[in-house]
């Protein structure tokens, strides 16, 4: 079938054309795309995806998805005179030759990011100089780490454009916070120890009690902060505090939690850029019972909080495999192992050790994100875009 657009790129914009073909990373590379785009004068986010590669949950509504042409040089063509695109940012193993030859020739810059493993799009067979040859049409080659780029360069030249930069990774925005709540609630604290809670489920929330409950025991002055998933669970989670005896705040109130209260409860997720700065370990929920996929560990990481979290996290494993191959996030399985997790990081200085590797992991993602987009940035700027 032959490439018809379906909508018309916006006049005047610089258009970022992203293509991924590894359905974990299309998220990062949304995400790179959006820190480009946000330092140009105007421009659109065109997002074309592999024939096996699911759109991402969640793609922000500015992002156009379409899908790439064949690789027929008319296809090919037909594409690239409809989009015009101001540069080409590249995720994934796999590479189409053709397309990549027809965005050489129009001269526009392309970047390979996040480069390991890679091979030609659909072939069972190719000869190594067909790979070399397609990865010569990028104007620049960010490798995953040092052994990756050592073997790209074998195959494009010693002196090739290929850089060590270091995994590309989605880095949430530090959420915000207000300064006047956090100091008060600093204050009504006064030094006590406190875990968070973040983003539960109901079907969570037996857990995340039993393991408080034997927190308390090593920690009598221990406060637990929960935040639902969903501000309608509120409800369930006082009934289930108070049918278990706790002590509860309760934060929309205008509460402040006193020395008598065990759980500080509030209902919506936009207080957690306070939470997560108050609190040093957080169970990022929505993970301990299936069919939820997670929620972003990265909030947490960013603001100083070791990330404790289950299993069900689909939707972001690799932000989760890279926070815990860092040492900064654990994984537990059960209300037993998530108490035995939050004992175990009553310890300063432990809990330090996951917040700091945290913190190592968030800043290295941030200087690989930085180096793609300032060479864009210079390289449209050469060419006069937007």
């Amino acid at each position: 079938m032959s490439y018809e657009p379906k909508l018309l790129p916006q006049a005047g914009s610089a258009l970022i054309w992203l293509h991924c073909s590894d359905p974990e990373r299309a998220l990062e590379l949304v995400q790179l795309g959006q820190r480009l785009a946000a330092q140009r004068t105007k421009a659109q986010l065109l997002l074309t995806l592999s024939a096996d590669v699911t759109a991402p949950a969640g793609l922000p509504d500015e992002v156009i998805l379409d899908h790439p042409p064949s690789e027929n040089p008319k296809d090919v063509s037909k594409f690239l005179n409809h989009w015009q695109p101001a540069c080409l940012i590249w995720v994934g193993p796999g590479l189409r030759p053709s397309l990549l030859h027809g965005a050489q020739k129009q001269g526009f810059p392309s970047v390979l990011v996040d480069a390991d493993e890679l091979k030609i799009e659909g072939k069972t067979r190719w000869l190594p100089d067909s790979l070399r040859a397609t990865l010569q049409l990028f104007t620049r080659i960010y490798a995953r780490d040092a052994a990756s780029g050592f073997r790209i360069r074998r195959m494009v030249g010693m002196y090739g454009p290929v850089e060590d930069s270091g995994a590309l990774q989605e880095n949430s925005p530090a959420l915000a916070c207000s300064e006047t709540d956090l100091e008060d609630l600093g204050e009504a604290l006064k030094g006590r120890p406190v875990w968070l809670a973040s983003r539960v489920q109901t079907g969570e929330l037996d857990a995340v009690l039993a393991a408080h409950k034997a927190s308390i025991k090593l920690s009598p002055r221990m406060l637990l902060i929960i935040v639902p998933d969903d501000p309608l669970d509120a409800g369930a989670a006082l009934t289930a505090c108070e049918e278990g005896g706790w002590r509860v705040a309760l934060w929309d109130n205008g509460e402040m939690p006193d020395e008598k209260a065990h759980i500080l409860l509030a209902e919506d997720a936009a207080e957690l850029g306070v939470f997560y700065r108050i609190a040093p370990m957080s169970f990022v929920g929505s993970s301990l019972i299936s069919g939820q996929g997670g929620r972003d560990p990265f909030e947490a990481a960013a603001l100083g909080s070791a990330v404790l979290y289950g299993p069900g996290v689909r939707n972001y494993l690799e932000a989760y495999s890279r926070l815990a191959q860092a040492g900064a996030a654990r994984i537990v399985k059960d209300a037993n192992s998530l108490s035995a997790a939050v004992a175990g990081l009553l310890a300063p200085d432990k809990v330090a050790k996951m917040v700091h590797a945290g913190w190592e992991v968030i800043s290295e993602g941030a200087l690989v994100t930085d180096r793609i987009v300032d060479h864009l940035n210079d390289a449209m700027d050469e060419r006069g875009s937007p």
